[in-house]
């Protein structure tokens, strides 16, 4: 049985990152949770700088940290359709729904779409996987009327 200290600090080295202080802390907050995670860069700053924290963590630091996880394969990245990144720590096949209103991500099941057909990969390509982002809003006709 490893403790998740060495999980933690195995997924930083397969990264090439030194397990610094600061990159474990980071590396804890992404992988030491039950369900998916899904983060912009900006906001996990905002997490992890929250003022009672005592240690400060810059962004370049979380943003070399993240792009070193998802080159390694640690984290997904997904572009959306407002052209913010964000990544997820589910790193196995699956689709989202974004969510317009309010900028969220929620994982939809890999086998709940099917696609029916696909082009051609451009020459000298092949696939590598398929995910599909569907961009939802509130229901607007749905909204309360107040008299």
């Amino acid at each position: 049985f490893m403790s998740q200290k060495n999980a933690i600090i195995n997924k930083l080295r397969s990264s090439n990152l030194r397990p610094t202080r600061q990159r474990v802390l980071i590396a804890e907050y992404l992988f030491n949770r039950e369900k998916t995670f899904h983060f912009t860069v900006e906001k996990l700053n905002k997490i992890l700088n929250k003022k009672e924290n005592l240690e400060k963590i810059s962004l370049a630091t979380i943003y070399n940290t993240v792009s070193a996880f998802k080159k390694a394969g640690h984290l997904k990245e997904i572009l959306t359709n407002n052209n913010t990144n964000y990544f997820d720590t589910n790193i196995s096949s699956h689709h989202h729904f974004f969510d317009i209103d309010t900028n969220e991500l929620e994982d939809i099941n890999y086998n709940e779409i099917q696609v029916a057909k696909m082009p051609h990969a451009p020459k000298g390509k092949k696939f590598k996987d398929l995910e599909v982002t569907i961009s939802v809003q509130r229901n607007k006709n749905h909204s309360w009327l107040v008299i």
